[in-house]
């Protein structure tokens, strides 16, 4: 996460913030404004405003959390408007974010904010929030600024590092205020960046190798999640060698953030063992600063590929006490004939979708009979649809996707996704997807394929044009 910006100090009002947050912050406490008094409190209480409702919702958000996708970082983190187009436009659906460290580049953070993140954890995101502090001694490029100082090397009496412990408990109880004070909840991962250092300096490598154990220490007494962040021959590679052939000489960090620019988008590098912080335990950088231009938004960034907690996952669920309604074909219907009958599998999907949304309340019998036609119809009609006694494909998209329209991309799981998936079955007989609910690299080559055969720019990107055509039905 190399990054070459001009010198900025960390401003007075930033330190007077932070100090005032502290020991709330590590209590487990929120900072508030001063409430309301009298009835109008009572008022506020009985009548929380949507934007609270969100707010305490968001905030409730362990992040990353379960996810395997692609994510960027950046030095400062960007302006809502360009998260709001990048959202809607790339592939990328988590961000790294500096919240503390008085070694990182970028010590002003003016967008940086806990609306900011409540927001960005409300649309989808997924946030990795990093921490730039004490780098190893024998790295040159630090300290970077004269006022940060670096891991201190000198083993102490004992040869444990005292002294680079106790840096790494003070800046971990630096990094959970900052987080805290900006909304994100324990559970949550916070990222050490220990930038590359010469492995070989063997008093250098191993205060790095104490700090970090006892950043992880310090990080899970205060409830969170530990990850590192570092080169993947340097940083990486000694904790991996210190994991295999020294157990328990070093705590090791829940997650692993290996540098290795090969171009490659997977977790896997020849530095590290490949049953060293699996499964989901990963995220690999693998390209470095440069920029990418999305929705006519150009941001300078690293890129990422993660696979953390446990990967993408999205819960069962049932409809109508357990009808079927994934289904790989969704066929056209008509009313029976002496040629022809409707097949009961697909017209009790039909019925248990339409009872769902209020239009049936007939048995779910699988026969396409005149209640069932009714509601179809009924259904037809409030959608702008040609109403007639058949049920076609665009009617089955437009009811597979009813419901909220939130942003998709690969990496995204849950009940939206089978939505999508359902809908994408329904358009094309010969997409034959696995409902899943997790936006894989299947669903993904379909979304394109969808997009290209409408005419839509081609992003594998469910926005809101892409949901608004699923919604009507285009094809």
């Amino acid at each position: 996460m190399r990054r070459h910006t001009p010198r900025r100090l960390r401003t007075a009002p930033l330190r007077t913030a932070m100090a005032a947050l502290l020991s709330s912050a590590l209590l487990g406490t929120t900072v508030l404004a001063a409430a309301p008094t009298g009835a109008s409190a009572a008022g506020a209480a009985e009548r929380p405003t949507q934007g609270s409702v969100e707010k305490r919702r968001a905030n409730t958000v362990v992040t990353p959390g379960d996810f395997t996708g692609f994510g960027f970082d950046q030095c400062l983190a960007p302006e809502q408007w360009k998260m709001n187009r990048w959202l809607n436009h790339s592939p990328y659906l988590a961000v790294g974010i500096y919240i503390s460290g008085d070694s990182r580049a970028c010590r002003e953070q003016p967008n940086l904010t806990p609306r900011w993140i409540a927001t960005q954890l409300r649309r989808g995101w997924r946030l990795l929030p990093i921490t730039l502090g004490p780098q190893a001694s024998c790295q040159p490029r630090f300290p970077r600024y004269g006022d940060d100082e670096t891991i201190n090397p000198r083993p102490g009496n004992n040869g444990r590092y005292y002294q680079a412990r106790r840096q790494a408990v003070a800046e971990a109880d630096e990094a959970v205020a900052a987080a805290k004070a900006l909304g994100i909840v324990p559970g949550s991962a916070l990222w050490y960046d220990l930038e590359g250092y010469d492995s070989g300096n063997t008093h250098c490598r191993e205060s790095a190798l104490a700090f970090v154990g006892a950043w992880t220490e310090r990080l899970h007494e205060l409830g969170y999640v530990s990850g590192v962040y570092s080169s993947a021959g340097s940083g990486i590679k000694d904790l991996d060698n210190a994991r295999v052939n020294r157990p328990g000489t070093y705590t090791m960090p829940d997650y692993i953030w290996l540098a290795r620019w090969d171009g490659v988008a997977n977790t896997s590098s020849s530095y590290v063992r490949e049953d060293g912080w699996r499964p989901h335990g990963r995220v690999k950088q693998y390209r470095g600063g440069h920029d990418e231009t999305w929705g006519d938004v150009t941001i300078n960034i690293d890129t990422n590929f993660l696979d953390v907690g446990r990967g993408s996952v999205a819960a069962p669920e049932t409809h109508c006490d357990g009808v079927p309604v994934n289904r790989a074909k969704y066929l056209p219907l008509k009313p029976r004939t002496s040629s022809y009958t409707p097949p009961r599998g697909q017209v009790r999907a039909l019925q248990c979708l339409l009872k769902e949304a209020g239009l049936y309340g007939g048995k779910l019998n699988g026969r396409y009979n005149a209640r069932t036609v009714a509601a179809a119809r009924s259904w037809q009609s409030a959608r702008g649809l040609r109403v007639r006694d058949r049920w076609n494909r665009p009617s089955w998209m437009t009811l597979l996707t009813a419901g909220d329209r939130p942003v998709l991309k690969f990496g995204s799981a849950g009940p939206a996704v089978r939505r999508v998936q359902r809908a994408l079955n329904a358009a094309e007989p010969d997409t034959k997807l696995r409902v899943s609910g997790v936006f894989d690299n299947r669903t993904d080559r379909a979304v394109r394929a969808w997009q290209s055969e409408v005419g839509f720019t081609v992003s594998g990107v469910v926005n809101p044009e892409s949901w608004a055509a699923l919604q009507a039905g285009k094809r």
